[in-house]
């Protein structure tokens, strides 16, 4: 075995968030206000926002994922995501990439998320 594929063992496959920026929390809410049409639960608590990472110039890019890659929204999703979260109070830019590694699965729900929709 390679010295890179040692490397690679063990690395998340979700790259991880900015979670101690302190725009991060309101860049989640932003997010928390948009929602997939088919499912009445925002696409935070569903799983679908994977990274949420914010630059020192306060720059964000979120890598995010749909609940199928026939999707009727795909097209759209982004710019709710970008539209929703440009006008927080301190973002700089917003970029949006949709990623299917790795691919959305009902485990990375919330618990609210999972109970709104009678998983639980």
């Amino acid at each position: 075995m390679s010295d890179s594929q040692d490397q690679m063992e063990g690395a998340p496959l979700i790259k991880p968030s900015s979670t101690d920026h302190p725009l991060y929390d309101s860049v989640v809410e932003a997010c928390r206000t948009v929602y997939d049409p088919e499912i009445p639960v925002n696409i935070f608590d569903l799983g679908l926002i994977y990274t949420i990472e914010i630059d020192q110039e306060n720059a964000v890019n979120v890598i995010m994922s749909l609940t199928a890659p026939g999707c009727p929204v795909a097209g759209e999703m982004p710019g709710w995501i970008q539209e929703a979260v440009a006008p927080v109070a301190g973002v700089k830019d917003v970029d949006v990439e949709i990623t299917w590694d790795p691919p959305w699965g009902m485990d990375m729900m919330s618990d609210e998320a999972r109970l709104e929709l009678g998983f639980m």
